[in-house]
C-alpha cells in the first residue's frame, strides 16, 4: 500500500472513523480524503463543516468545524483565499457576506433549507407594513435577502439572550421564520405569540417530524436517559425532554454531564459525531436525515476543488451590505 494512503488511514482510525460505515469503505475514504487535503492546500482553501455532516467530512477534511453560530464567527478570521462550505447554501451565503473578496463555494446545488425557503424577502416587507417600528430578528436559517430586510440575526446557540436584550428595549418583535422555535423562546421569556412576539410559519423538515410520545417510550427502556432537543422542535416535544438548545449547547452539554444514556433528537450527523467525540458515553438514536445537508458528499467536494466555477456563491453587494448589518447585529449583542 502506498505509504501516504497507509498514513491517512492510520490518522482516520485514530479519529475513530473505523467504527463507523464509511461508503466504499475506510481506505476508498482515505484516499478522497487525502486528494481533497493535498488540493485545499494547494489553492489555500478552507473547509467549513457544519455538524449535521457526515463524520468522514467534518473529521476527515474539516478545518473549521462547529454550528451555523461559530461557523460564522470562524470564517471572519480566515486567511484563506476560498471557503469551502460544507453546510447549506444559507450558511456560505453569510461566509460570502463577511468575506466579500473570498471566493465561496457550495459542494452541491442541492444544498437548500426547508426554513430558508419558507419566507422570502416579500414576505418580511409585508410583516413590516403590518407591524410597523417593530424590530425583525431572523434566524440564522434565511436567504441573504431576508436578512438585508432584517434588523438582527440570531443563531439557536444566542437567539434567547438576544432576544432578552431587546425586549428590554422593545415590548414586541417579529420572530421569522421558525414558528417551533418562536413559540419555545416565547414560552422561555414568558411571552405570547401573535402578542408580544409575531411569528411566522417556516419550519425546519428534520425537527419537525419527531413524535413526542417516542421519549417516554425511551425513557422506559433505559433508565437514567437524558434527552436533548433542538429549539427547532415542536413544543410538544421540547416538553417532553430535560434540556432545549442548539447543536453547540447540546455538545457542551454532554461534554460537562454522565448520564446513563443520551437521546439526541436532532438530525443524524449530530449524533455520530457525539458519539466519536465521546465513545465511553451510551447515545441512542432518535435522529432524522437532512436532505439537503446530506447531498454533500467527500466526491463532491474533490469535484469541486477539481472544477470549483460552477459552484460559487455570490450575494449582490447591495444586499449583502445590508444583511451584513443584521449579522454583525448579532455578534454584538451575542458578546
Amino acid at each position: 500500500m502506498d505509504a501516504a494512503l497507509d498514513g491517512e488511514i492510520k490518522r482516520l482510525t485514530a479519529l475513530g472513523l473505523h467504527r463507523r460505515c464509511v461508503e466504499g469503505g475506510l481506505a476508498r475514504t482515505a484516499a478522497l480524503t487525502l486528494e481533497i487535503n493535498r488540493l485545499k492546500a494547494e489553492k489555500n482553501a478552507v473547509i467549513c463543516a457544519h455538524v449535521y455532516q457526515t463524520p468522514e467530512i467534518i473529521l476527515g477534511i474539516g478545518d473549521l468545524t462547529g454550528d451555523s453560530y461559530k461557523l460564522a464567527a470562524d470564517c471572519r478570521t480566515t486567511a484563506a483565499d476560498s471557503i469551502i462550505f460544507c453546510g447549506v447554501h444559507f450558511m456560505a451565503e453569510t461566509a460570502k457576506i463577511l468575506n466579500p473578496s473570498k471566493k465561496v463555494y457550495v459542494p452541491s446545488k442541492n444544498a437548500g433549507c426547508s426554513l430558508s425557503e419558507a419566507v422570502t424577502a416579500a414576505d418580511v416587507r409585508g410583516l413590516k407594513a403590518a407591524h410597523p417600528g417593530l424590530p425583525v430578528v431572523t434566524y440564522i436559517n434565511t436567504s441573504a435577502e431576508v436578512k438585508a430586510e432584517s434588523d438582527c440575526i440570531v443563531t439557536s446557540a444566542n437567539a434567547e439572550k438576544i432576544l432578552r436584550r431587546l425586549y428590554e428595549k422593545h415590548d414586541r418583535l417579529i420572530f421569522i421564520p421558525d414558528r417551533f422555535m418562536g413559540a419555545n423562546l416565547a414560552a422561555t421569556l414568558g411571552k405570547t405569540p401573535g402578542k408580544d412576539i409575531i411569528l411566522w410559519h417556516g419550519t425546519c423538515v428534520v425537527h419537525e417530524k419527531f413524535d413526542p410520545a417516542l421519549i417516554a417510550v425511551y425513557r422506559r427502556r433505559y433508565p437514567g436517559l437524558v434527552a436533548l432537543a433542538h429549539a427547532e422542535c415542536p413544543a410538544e416535544l421540547i416538553s417532553a425532554v430535560d434540556f432545549m438548545g442548539g447543536t453547540g449547547d447540546m455538545m457542551r452539554y454532554v461534554a460537562g454531564t454522565n448520564a446513563a444514556a443520551y437521546l439526541l433528537v436532532t438530525e443524524c450527523g449530530f449524533g455520530e459525531l457525539a458519539a466519536l467525540k465521546f465513545p465511553e458515553k451510551n447515545f441512542i438514536a432518535m435522529c432524522r436525515l437532512c436532505p439537503y445537508m446530506k447531498s454533500i458528499t467527500l466526491g463532491s467536494v474533490l469535484a469541486l476543488l477539481k472544477d470549483p466555477s460552477p459552484e460559487e456563491v455570490t450575494v449582490p453587494p447591495g444586499i449583502a451590505a445590508r444583511a451584513k448589518t443584521a449579522i454583525e447585529k448579532m455578534f454584538e449583542l451575542a458578546a
